[in-house]
Parts: C-alpha cells; sequence; structure tokens
C-alpha cells in the first residue's frame, strides 16, 4: 500500500520544462531527470534526460541490527556515488524490500547517485502497524549514520512511503537522531494515524468533506484487531483468510490469473469459517466498506492509541520535512500531509506539496506541465540535502 507516480503523458510538458530548467533553474536539472524517470518515459528527448547524469547500481542483501532483532535490508550502491544515504522504507505489504515498486524507486535513485539502503520492517512486512516500527527506523538510521562508508558526514535521509511516511517522521524527531538525519520525505504518509483509522472506517475526512475510502485499508484494521472482534479460536482463521484476500489483490496488479485463482481461495476459506468471522470476511472479500467500517470504529481509536505512531503525538524533527501527498488518496487523504504541515511548521523546515500525480492506487491520467514543474522543484531540493 504505497503511492505511485502516475505514469503520465509527459513528453510535451518536458520537452518544454526541460528548456526552462536550462535556462532558468539548472539546479533542478537532477529533479527532472528523476521524475522522468521515475514516471517511466521512454523514447527521445524524454529517455535522454531520464538518464542523464546516471551510471550503473549494484545491489548488496545484509542485515541491519535492531534491538527488536537483525532486520533483512537492501543497499543500492551507485557507480558514482553524489550525495547521501537515504533510507527508504515501504508501506504495508507483504513483499517487503522485494515490493517491485519499491527496488524500481530505490533504483532510479541511486541511479542519479544516492546510496539508498531499504529495510524490512517485520511488522509491515505482515500487514501490522506497531509502535516498533519507529524504534526499528531509528536503529537502522543510527547504524547507517555511524558507517563512514555510507555517511561520512554522520548524517543520512529518511524517506517513508505511505504508513512509514508517519513513521519516518516520528523517527526523524527521537532525541538520539537529532543531528544526524539531513532530511525526512514523506510520501502519502499520516499526521494521526487515529484520524486516518477513522476516515477508513466511515468515508469522511477530518474536514468534515466525504470521499469513499479504499476497501485495502479496512482489511487492513481487521487484521489488526482481529482478537477484539471474534472469538479466540477464530482469530488466526479470519486473519489467514484476510491475507489471503490481500495476497489476491497485490496479484491483480500483474498476473490476473493467479488474483483470480486466490480470491476464489479466499472465498473457500471464508465458507469454511464458523460466525462471526465468516460474516467478517465475506466483508472484506466483497469490498464492502459500508457495512466492515461501522463495525470497526469502535475498535479504531484504541488501535492508534500508542503516540509512537503517530507524528503529530511525538518530538518534531529539528531537520527539514519534505511532504509529498497525492491530491486523490483514498487510503491516507491528502488533508493528513495538510495537517502534518501546519503542526510542524513551528516547529521544523517544512515543504509541502499536493499533486495529482502521485496516488496510493495506479496512476494513469495526463499531466499539465505545471503540475510536472511543481513535482520537480519539490524533488530537487532533497535530492541535493
Amino acid at each position: 500500500m504505497r503511492p505511485r507516480l502516475r505514469r503520465v503523458t509527459l513528453l510535451a510538458p518536458l520537452a518544454g520544462l526541460l528548456l526552462v530548467t536550462l535556462l532558468v533553474v539548472p539546479h533542478s536539472l537532477r529533479g527532472l531527470s528523476f521524475v522522468a524517470r521515475a514516471a517511466g518515459m521512454q523514447g527521445g528527448l524524454v529517455e535522454r534526460l531520464a538518464r542523464w547524469d546516471t551510471g550503473p547500481v549494484s545491489t548488496e542483501d545484509l542485515q541491519v541490527p535492531s534491538r527488536h532483532g537483525p532486520l533483512r535490508a537492501r543497499l543500492f550502491h551507485p557507480e558514482q556515488p553524489r550525495g547521501r544515504t537515504v533510507i527508504v522504507t515501504t508501506g504495508v505489504h507483504g513483499d517487503g524490500i522485494d515490493e517491485p515498486r519499491l527496488v524500481a524507486l530505490a533504483r532510479n535513485l541511486a541511479a542519479g547517485g544516492l546510496t539508498v539502503l531499504t529495510p524490512e520492517l517485520p511488522d509491515l512486512l505482515h500487514y501490522r502497524i506497531t509502535p516498533r516500527q519507529p524504534d526499528m527506523l531509528e536503529d537502522v538510521a543510527l547504524w547507517a549514520s555511524s558507517r563512514p562508508e555510507l555517511s561520512p558526514d554522520g548524517r543520512v535521509g529518511l524517506l517513508g512511503i505511505s504508513f512509514s511516511g508517519g513513521l519516518s517522521v516520528v523517527a526523524a524527531g527521537r532525541s538520539s537522531l537529532q543531528d544526524k538525519v539531513a532530511f525526512t520525505l514523506s510520501l502519502g504518509g499520516h499526521g494521526d494515524l487515529s484520524r486516518v483509522l477513522a476516515f477508513l472506517c466511515t468515508g469522511v475526512q477530518s474536514d468534515g468533506r466525504s470521499r469513499r475510502p479504499h476497501d485495502y485499508g479496512v482489511a487492513i484494521i481487521l487484521l489488526n484487531v482481529a482478537d477484539q472482534v471474534v472469538p479466540p479460536e477464530q482469530v488466526e482463521p479470519l486473519r489467514a483468510g484476510i491475507l489471503t484476500f490481500l495476497r489476491a489483490s497485490h496479484f491483480a496488479m500483474h498476473d490476473a490469473r493467479r488474483a483470480q485463482e486466490t480470491f476464489a481461495e479466499a472465498r473457500r476459506m471464508q465458507s469454511a469459517l464458523p460466525e462471526p468471522s465468516a460474516t467478517f470476511l465475506g466483508y472484506v472479500n466483497d469490498r464492502d466498506v459500508a457495512a466492515l467500517g461501522p463495525r470497526l470504529l469502535p475498535y479504531a481509536s484504541a488501535f492508534a492509541a500508542d503516540p509512537s505512531l503517530s507524528p503529530e503525538r511525538s518530538a518534531a524533527p529539528r531537520s527539514p520535512v519534505f511532504l509529498l501527498h497525492g491530491t486523490d488518496d483514498n487510503v491516507i487523504p491528502a488533508i493528513e500531509s495538510e495537517l502534518l504541515a501546519r503542526w510542524l511548521e513551528p516547529r521544523s523546515q517544512v515543504r509541502l506539496l499536493l499533486t495529482p500525480l502521485i496516488s496510493h492506487a495506479e496512476v494513469d491520467r495526463k499531466a499539465e506541465a505545471a503540475d510536472v514543474w511543481r513535482l520537480v522543484r519539490f524533488w530537487a531540493v532533497p535530492l541535493d540535502t
């Protein structure tokens, strides 16, 4: 569950923006090149731009120590490093550091000269959001910032996607990292977890506006609170059914046949469950947010009660914070980054961009030149920080 750059029609906007960039703000060319790569543009001028000042990338799998046990991680080494190491963490996803979009993002960043470290947080791997995750991010940042080959000046960047965006801001505010984090970038992240869960259950944002929430979100909530809504002996069978549905949802992005088979398996698991688990899994299989959300709402606030899960209830980072959010996000609404920016402004240097070019789902609309330009200027700063 993470935002993605829309696969947009960028050729005409980028051709004009290239000229503007070269004549007016040449320091933004690195950002323009990255946006072109991340958007998957091919052919002609745009492809040459995407490859501008890039080089080969090698990878290394390793383990990073943490207070909760060693963490699987992958390091993306640029052949010619230019810039600092950035710790990139994906959202709630069963593929962890092998998730194809995360790998593509890490490679695109590393091709432009940044060293990228992608740690795998086991709770997110199992679709859980827990207070251990900011601890793990803190430990990874401490480890990376202490290694001269990764961090000559003793500082690293943090880039968190989806729920890891907010958790990265939490980690960056920890006292141990105040002088060790150069910047934090939250891509589609949250400011207050309880607000997000309330939206996913009701379809009403914190500003009172209604938006149809993504069914993925309530499935995650049910997975986390299953022990509170069904008898003890039904908890694990219900969770197994939810996980099967979530796997099928991931397969649907690239393997329709396998997705169909796995969705059918989730239906078979539903038919074998006793009540009330069968009803709950039925809501998940039917993507019935309207029925499932209200039944989960009483449990959502307790699930999000720990302050370490919400940036707005934790210490603010001293280093700059960049907030990037899709305007049409229906998993974590864009109002979350707006509210977080307001909370951070008296405490930290913050930069916010809400853009139609990014969402939590597939992205396919045509880009306006102004939207591309704003995205380029946004990325140009952390890439050179």
